[in-house]
């Protein structure tokens, strides 16, 4: 009998690559599908150009001797890596797989991960990780732990340079967690991804506390309650599209300027629906959202922590076609006030916006900070502060304008001129002051009030002068802190031209290794 003929190169190589096609094997991909999941490589299909991916380390096998691994060994070991490009850029991707070993990260899965991670920062490209994993592998004891540590001190090394999207798109738990926590962006996907640091088991061993994984770190959780994630999608496809929507808005890296779309129309038209928006009551609510609509090139505003402190809207817009940030009160909420989550939600946005050039816009309308107990204990003062300083450390250009009230310490934290506004618009209706006439009546006045016949009508009295002193705009133009009183409706045509105006902005801070912000 004739020998069978020896394999070619090329036929073991197309061996080798059907076999890491396959992950963990056709069962294992059916049961992701049960679980409304996505394969690894299927997410990566969606995420990219097509035909524009390229593999690397599609070949590589974990090195784990014992507990029966030896035996065990998938090309690729749990995770796809490699570059392509979105829309047409290049971006950097790591796709864990969840159908071998649970997506588990062993020393050869970081390492590879790592080597991407390394390339997008030489090359100056955005880094994006689908996260579908077990945690560490057990199998590898520490081998693993420090795979981890590896992947968070290359996110740490590369904030700031490059930008980073982290989408959980199902477990991430234990130190798995704090690689997207380092990142600038998290998206997570409701009813099949969660993260937390210890598992509902550990919980009830430790407190007592009956939590599903859901109720724990599910994404509404994380969207709603702790503001970790700053996307809750539906599904994997509305993860995957909210990433292309989320990289059109950024530069490639902090080199480069954000991208500038082309725009048709006229920008310096005028906007009538903007005269109308504000309520005559100054206490009656409206909807910010409406008005950054309005101000914005049409459809083009991406929401940013949608569900976290509402009373504070942050997001992504363009003017004329030019990528900016938006930071915004919002009255509909709590009446606009500052608080603490408010505050880290905005300070986090405007460091990001800061890090790669995209212009901020902050619409003012704040009646100050929350009072109360829980703020105070909980660091109003500290978390407030945050913002304070992004806002002064930021050097991109920062237009400011108020459109309603802004009052007291809130009215130099919201991107006054004080801190380093370029530019600072208000609408001729604005009040600019201390606080509020009626409050403001009753400090100044308070003799004068209780010595009167009838003290409600001379309290009245003493709140109409006082808002015709400061009930306006223009104390605060006369002393040069507002730089135009402006009608609403000219102010998109306002912004488009300081923008174009400021885009040479340059800065020349004094020399230091780095700030150190009120953590």
């Amino acid at each position: 009998m004739s020998e069978d003929k020896p394999k070619t190169g090329e036929e073991i190589l197309e061996e080798k690559r059907e076999k890491a096609l396959l992950g963990g094997g056709n069962a294992r991909i059916e049961s992701q599908h049960r679980k409304g999941k996505l394969t690894a490589r299927e997410r990566l299909h969606f995420l990219l150009d097509e035909g524009s991916f390229r593999e690397t380390g599609m070949l590589v096998t974990h090195r784990t001797a014992g507990f029966g691994m030896e035996q065990e060994k998938y090309p690729g070991d749990g995770v796809v890596t490699g570059y392509g490009t979105v829309q047409g850029r290049l971006v950097y991707v790591y796709s864990q797989d969840f159908t071998v070993f649970g997506g588990s990260l062993s020393e050869t899965h970081a390492e590879k991960i790592c080597k991407v991670m390394d390339l997008a920062m030489k090359t100056g490209a955005p880094l994006i990780g689908l996260n579908d994993s077990g945690g560490a592998r057990i199998q590898e004891g520490v081998v693993s732990l420090g795979g981890y540590a590896d992947i968070f001190y290359r996110n740490t090394l590369a904030s700031g340079v490059i930008p980073q999207l982290s989408a959980i798109m199902g477990p991430c738990a234990g130190g798995a967690v704090y690689s997207p926590a380092i990142t600038d962006f998290i998206l997570m996907v409701e009813n099949t991804s969660y993260m937390f640091v210890t598992g509902p088991n550990v919980v009830k061993t430790v407190t007592h506390e009956e939590v599903t994984s859901e109720e724990l770190g599910g994404a509404d959780t994380h969207a709603v309650k702790s503001g970790v994630t700053h996307f809750a999608c539906k599904n994997e496809i509305e993860c995957i599209n909210t990433i292309k929507g989320l990289l059109s808005y950024m530069p490639q890296n902090c080199e480069e300027q954000p991208p500038f779309l082309p725009f048709e129309g006229d920008p310096l038209a005028p906007v009538p629906q903007l005269d109308k928006l504000i309520p005559a009551n100054a206490n009656q609510p409206y909807d910010m959202c409406e008005l950054v609509s309005l101000l914005a090139d049409e459809g083009s505003f991406l929401e940013v922590h949608k569900d976290f402190a509402g009373n504070m809207i942050t997001g992504f817009a363009r003017l004329a076609g030019r990528s900016i940030g938006v930071v915004a009160n919002q009255p509909a909420v709590l009446a606009g006030v500052l608080d603490i989550q408010a505050s880290r939600k905005a300070a986090r946005f405007v460091r990001f916006c800061d890090s790669f050039n995209i212009p901020l816009l902050v619409l003012v309308d704040v009646p100050g900070f929350l009072p109360g107990t829980d703020q105070e204990w909980n660091g109003i003062i500290s978390n407030g502060a945050k913002l304070l300083y992004a806002f002064s450390e930021a050097t991109v250009p920062r237009i400011t304008v108020i459109t309603r009230k802004a009052y007291g310490g809130a009215y130099c934290v919201m991107n006054s001129k004080h801190i380093g506004a370029d530019m600072n618009y208000a609408w001729p209706n604005a009040e600019i002051a201390v606080m509020g006439a009626r409050g403001a009546a009753e400090i100044i006045f308070k003799k004068e009030i209780a010595a009167a016949a009838d003290p409600d009508a001379k309290w009245k009295e003493k709140e109409e002068q006082y808002s015709t002193i400061f009930a306006n705009p223009y104390r605060a133009a006369e002393r040069g802190f507002i730089d135009e009183v402006i009608a609403p409706r000219e102010t998109r045509a306002r912004l488009i031209s300081a923008f174009e105006m400021l885009a040479q902005k340059v800065v020349n801070a004094p020399r230091k290794k780095h700030g150190n912000i009120p953590l």
